[in-house]
């Protein structure tokens, strides 16, 4: 399955093999963000590029503007790589005006919204952007690892689960969502076994769906929550996510009784990628006891707490790590 999607100004071309028509939709010469891993996989889009500069780990503010120094003058900017090259191309292509571009190698679905930091010296103010054109070829976008997919798995189902909660959710986005976490469940329908061929082209098209959704519903408390243990908590960002979200599904759903997650299937779905990606507790992804107050008191300042009203508490927030923990 192969389609191209004109979503107002961004084209999306999604399917097995469409990285290969790249050269169809980006001029070379272009500055290509990446990681060794993803070069790895797919060196003919480093053969294309003016500039190749590779994306380190760390904060995405600090990484983009690093990197503003070393791009040429009016860029051509495409990302291949997870959500923090993929953010980091769109922090430089807010403050630069250049056009991105993005090839996922993940779930993380960054590539499908306007959801990213902004270089540490950006003036205030400065619009968020969304790439202008995404190339989602699933052989690429399910690459990972069993227990990292089934991480990345969490995070999408994150943004399926979470998006329609908000107070921002309309029927369209809504609706990706529900099948977005239809396609996750389809994927690991087989208890015990990893995703098929086939399951990964799910999972491919459940990523996109949901970013989707979030892009247009924006997010609450469950990536309200795991994005501070990110930056506090010391986990990684799929990690996070799916240790998470079995406790967030439930606190969403009893702000909409029967609305959510009535039967129990989003929890069981939710706690199933979480043993499958290691997961299971906060414990063993490295994150302390003593810093969940800490990930607590700064997460109760999130404006975006307020989307998923009532918009959680200090003690909601410590409550529902503690739970993960």
């Amino acid at each position: 399955m192969a389609w191209t999607w004109q979503d107002g100004e961004r084209t999306i071309r999604f399917g097995r093999g469409t990285v290969a028509t790249l050269p169809e939709l980006r001029d070379d010469g272009y500055v290509l963000l990446s990681t060794e891993r993803a070069l790895a996989g797919l060196p003919q889009v480093a053969e294309r590029a003016g500039t190749v500069l590779h994306v380190p780990p760390g904060r995405v503010d600090e990484i983009a503007e690093e990197l503003l120094g070393q791009l040429p003058t009016e860029p051509e900017l495409v990302a291949l790589g997870g959500g923090r090259v993929i953010d980091t191309a769109k922090a430089l292509g807010a403050v630069t005006g250049a056009r991105v571009a993005a090839i996922p190698t993940t779930l993380s679905a960054a590539e499908m919204t306007a959801i990213h930091r902004l270089p540490t010296s950006a003036t205030p103010g400065t619009a968020l952007v969304r790439p202008a054109l995404v190339v989602n070829d699933p052989d690429l976008c399910a690459s990972q690892p069993p227990e990292g997919l089934a991480a990345s798995a969490a995070n999408a189902l994150g943004h399926a689960v979470e998006g329609p909660t908000t107070t921002l959710a309309s029927p369209v986005p809504s609706l990706a969502g529900e099948e977005a976490a239809r396609l996750i469940d389809a994927a690991y329908l087989v208890d015990g076994e990893d995703p098929t061929h086939r399951g990964r082209e799910q999972l491919a098209l459940a990523a996109l769906l949901s970013g989707y959704t979030i892009d247009a519903t924006k997010y609450g408390l469950h990536h309200v929550l795991s994005q501070t243990l990110v930056r506090l908590g010391g986990a990684g960002h799929g990690p996070a996510n799916a240790a998470m979200l079995p406790h967030t599904i439930a606190a969403l759903e009893r702000r909409a009784p029967g609305h959510v997650d009535p039967d129990g299937s989003l929890q069981a779905l939710a706690r199933d990628l979480a043993a499958r990606a290691g997961a299971t507790r906060l414990r063993d992804l490295g994150v302390e006891q003593d810093a969940l107050a800490r990930c607590a008191a700064a997460a109760k300042d999130r404006p975006e707490l307020h989307l998923t009203p009532p918009p959680a508490d200090e003690a909601e927030l410590l409550a529902l790590y503690e739970a993960a923990w």
